[in-house]
């Protein structure tokens, strides 16, 4: 079985000096390994063939000294647009687009849905070491007026207080 924290090393050694980043790393009991990695300018597909590379030959270098199973599959990619964030990166990399932030039952203050979870989304304008900020519209009640109008409201969470934050797919 391939050793997780072995490929986590050596996948660092190659990233050590790029502007990349890795965000996801699964080893299956069937050594199935997924490696996804992401920068601010966007992926390349040369980058991630050449990390696949050196992924294979640091793998048989190892497999011929520690008799390790040859039976593996290895897929190394970009992030999908439909994942949540991870990283602080990918937030910086989505400032100025619409997002959507799935927020949990104890954050949630007013008018919950069915599940307990309020969804925002919005456009993401600020993300600072700390905590990112979105401008959402709201219909909002507005002393002396019938209706209801429509207002930006700006909303500011810590990383880790969401359920989820990811990009609002538009079509």
């Amino acid at each position: 079985m391939l050793d997780k924290q072995q490929l986590q090393e050596w996948i660092e050694e190659y990233l050590k000096d790029t502007d990349y980043e890795l965000i996801t790393l699964q080893v299956s009991a069937a050594d199935d390994v997924l490696v996804e990695v992401d920068r601010l300018a966007g992926v390349d597909v040369d980058f991630c063939a050449e990390l696949n590379r050196f992924i294979v030959d640091k793998i048989e270098q190892s497999a011929v000294s520690n008799q390790l199973s040859e039976n593996y599959s290895l897929e190394v990619g970009s992030v999908s647009l439909t994942d949540p964030f991870k990283t602080k990166m990918q937030f910086e990399k989505n400032l100025g687009h619409n997002v959507e932030v799935m927020v949990r039952p104890s954050e949630v203050s007013s008018q919950p849905s069915e599940t307990g979870y309020r969804k925002y989304k919005g456009l993401l304008v600020s993300v600072d070491e700390d905590t990112f900020s979105i401008d959402s519209e709201e219909k909002v009640a507005v002393e002396g007026k019938k209706r209801k109008e429509t207002q930006i409201i700006t909303r500011t969470w810590r990383y880790d207080e969401p359920k989820y934050v990811k990009y609002d797919l538009k079509f």
